[in-house]
Parts: structure tokens; sequence; C-alpha cells
């Protein structure tokens, strides 16, 4: 690996930036993924659909149940796609 150092810059190494990006958007849709999990499967100790859907409906979400869905396929589907460098 090469890094080159210009006047007007501080040294830049892309492969070290690259490396980094990397290891951020996989930490943190990962942890966006294992939420999702949770509300929708209940995974990780999560409560499921059923168990997000009341705790929605508590908070004063209507309808609860397709609000837990879009919640947890938002975080699900979004995590995904973030860990995976898509759509970013």
């Amino acid at each position: 690996m090469t890094c080159t150092r210009s006047r007007t810059s501080r040294t830049s190494c892309p492969s070290r930036r690259d490396l980094g990006l990397l290891v951020l958007r996989g930490g943190t849709g990962g942890v966006l993924a294992a939420h999702g999990a949770q509300k929708l499967l209940g995974w990780f100790g999560g409560g499921g659909v059923s168990g997000t859907a009341a705790g929605m409906e508590a908070m004063g979400f209507t309808p609860p149940k397709a609000s837990a869905l879009a919640a947890g396929l938002g975080e699900a589907g979004g995590g995904a796609l973030l860990a995976l460098g898509l759509a970013t």
C-alpha cells in the first residue's frame, strides 16, 4: 500500500479509508439488521411482530401490526442494504 502526500491535503490512503468505511458500514448495518430481526422474528430477545405491535399500540401507533411490520422491514432491509454497501 502506497500513500501519497500533497501540499494541499493530508496523507491520502484510499485503501485505509475504504477499509474504515467498510467496517463502519458493516457494523452499523449489522446492528440495524439485528434490531429489525428482533421486531420481525423475535431473535436476540425480541418480541417478534406481536410483541412489537403491542408496544406500538401502547405508544399510540395505528394500526399497530402494520407499523410493527414497517419498522421491522425498514430496519432489517435497510441494515442489510447498508452492510452490503447498496444504495449508499
